[in-house]
């Protein structure tokens, strides 16, 4: 059995998705949310919105807080809650980042458990086709303000965005260097899907935030 570290984002949607693909066997989602603002941190996502996803894809989810600065000793208790139950690894969203990879490595071997990366060495633009190919519906949450216009924030992640994006050279298609983050609101392995009723688009210290003020979930 496996956990699926799950941000609510397109890139852990998807690896969770290759992996179920593959054959993996998935007991709980993992997320984590800010002790202080009880949204996932730097996608600005209400903690009930995750909630939501993990019941539309029917596994248990495990949400834990983090605190600034205890964020690898808070993460580490999170997994170690759940090794009793025969978890031999876990599976992550990352593409290319080295250091992102050294440390969920570093970290799964510290637990005694494996990192499994399906997404890992992929091209990003080709990445990006996939997502919609596979019926991956996401929008766009947060973004840094220099990089991406106003006007997406709230936008599906869709092939109109992907040829946007390639006039932005600073930008990887993925947002793999946090250029901007998404929430998926379908996706294949879900039993229905999310709609957004009610949303405001606000800029925090550099950045766009969608604020999802309500939603409902259809099945």
């Amino acid at each position: 059995m496996f956990i699926s570290s799950w941000s609510g984002g397109k890139d852990s949607c998807f690896a969770f998705y290759k992996a179920m693909s593959a054959g993996f066997k998935v007991s709980h989602l993992l997320n984590f949310i800010s002790k202080e603002y009880q949204r996932v941190s730097f996608h600005g996502v209400r903690r009930e919105l995750i909630q939501a996803q993990a019941e539309l894809a029917g596994i248990p989810l495990v949400q834990k807080e983090t605190t600034p600065g205890n964020y690898e000793t808070e993460f580490k208790e999170a997994v170690r809650s759940l090794l009793p139950g025969g978890i031999r690894g876990m599976i992550f969203g990352d593409i290319y980042l080295d250091e992102h990879r050294q440390w969920v490595e570093r970290v799964c071997r510290e637990l005694g458990c494996e990192a499994v990366e399906p997404l890992w060495g992929r091209d990003t633009g080709d990445l990006m086709k996939d997502y919609v190919d596979a019926g991956v519906q996401a929008v766009i949450v947060s973004a840094q303000s220099d990089l991406i216009d106003k006007e997406w924030i709230g936008k599906p992640v869709d092939m109109r965005f992907i040829e946007h994006l390639k006039s932005k050279p600073d930008v990887d298609p993925c947002g793999e260097k946090g250029e901007y983050h998404t929430l998926v609101l379908g996706c294949p392995v879900f039993k229905g899907r999310i709609e957004i009723t009610e949303e405001e688009v606000v800029k925090r210290e550099g950045y766009w935030f969608l604020d999802i003020k309500d939603y409902r979930v259809v099945t």
